[in-house]
């Protein structure tokens, strides 16, 4: 992928002692390091994520998927392999080299929103900036624009206590966003909310997506939230990547029985995106144009209307029809 901004080879984290030796030694098989009194959580990861894409990693409890996150950004060590960021292999990489990256150049958000519970939101959403040593007009300016950005405008004199679960994550997403990250690691950042907020913040995030286009690797175990937040989707089982694709891909072409167990009863036109189906056109964006990222779930019952095709748009400019014909064959087919 020649676009990728991170990347990563043949990544291993094992927990024991000596697991270095044991890797070089051979013992790669869950069998030999379990011989040796080793725990493999990562096994033999190879992924890129490109510029301004939100990929998924998804598995179940234990699959390795936060542990492969927090290696991407070493806040764990890896045992082995290549983590290549903006091409520098971040494991060759001193400690202080690593901070400064953390600091300025990645954003972390997690499942445990982490406010300091006597700041203000303002202050909770500036305090990373008043670490990097920024001026205090600066970093309260940018921290009210964050605040503005995710939809929190008037409640930044407010304390931790006094926001719902909701307008919490929407915080901590503020603050990882103050340091304008280049990327943005989230962690199962909406898991704990209940499923209402859960879609409205999804929701939010596609919509801030939509504006800043950061890379992204966002981690669930939530498979809908994967299709619908998802470019592309890596799934995890004991600690190895089994398959990575496209929403569509995966849904389409499961390669595993591990990966068509993940995805049996998922209705294709839930999966798959109006830019997959749409015949290319050109020329001026008429009003209410579909996105070409929209699902043909979505779609579908613009057609109730009586239409044959629908427009799609991008950018201001027509780049496609959706044709009636097209959503039913694959809907009768899925």
């Amino acid at each position: 992928m020649t676009d990728a901004k991170l990347v990563c080879r043949n990544l291993w984290k094992v927990f024991g002692p000596n697991a270095d030796r044991a890797l070089a030694g051979g013992a790669v098989t869950p069998e030999a390091l379990a011989a040796r009194g080793l725990v493999p959580a990562v096994r033999d990861v190879s992924l890129s994520v490109a510029e301004g894409e939100i990929f998924v990693i998804m598995g179940l409890s234990g699959s390795g998927k936060s542990t492969l996150v927090r290696c991407l950004s070493r806040l764990i060590e890896p045992t082995a392999g290549e983590i290549l960021f903006h091409g520098k292999d971040l494991l060759k990489e001193s400690e202080a080299g690593m901070i400064r990256l953390r600091r300025h150049k990645m954003g972390m958000v997690f499942q445990n929103f982490a406010l300091l519970p006597h700041l203000t939101v303002a202050q909770n959403v500036a305090f990373p900036l008043e670490v990097q040593g920024m001026a205090r007009a600066e970093r309260e300016a940018r921290a009210a624009r964050m605040v503005e950005l995710v939809g929190l405008s008037g409640r930044e004199g407010f304390y931790p206590r006094q926001l719902s679960g909701g307008q919490q994550q929407r915080v901590g997403i503020a603050r990882s966003l103050a340091a304008d990250p280049e990327l943005w690691f989230l962690d199962e950042p909406f898991s704990a909310l209940d499923p209402l907020i859960r879609r409205e913040m999804q929701d939010e995030f596609l919509r801030l997506q939509g504006q800043l286009k950061k890379t992204i690797v966002f981690i669930t175990h939530d498979f809908d939230e994967a299709l619908r937040l998802a470019d592309r989707i890596a799934i995890m089982k004991d600690g190895a990547v089994v398959q990575a694709g496209t929403p569509e891909e995966i849904v389409l072409h499961p390669a595993t029985d591990y990966v068509r167990e993940f995805t049996r009863g998922v209705a294709r036109a839930k999966v798959v995106r109006v830019g997959s189906v749409m015949e290319a056109a050109e020329g001026p964006a008429p009003e209410g144009a579909l996105s070409p990222r929209a699902r043909l779930a979505d779609a579908a019952p613009l057609f109730l209307s009586g239409a044959e095709a629908l427009p799609v748009a991008e950018g201001g400019r027509l780049i496609g029809w959706l044709r009636r014909g097209a959503v039913v064959d694959l809907m009768l087919g899925g």
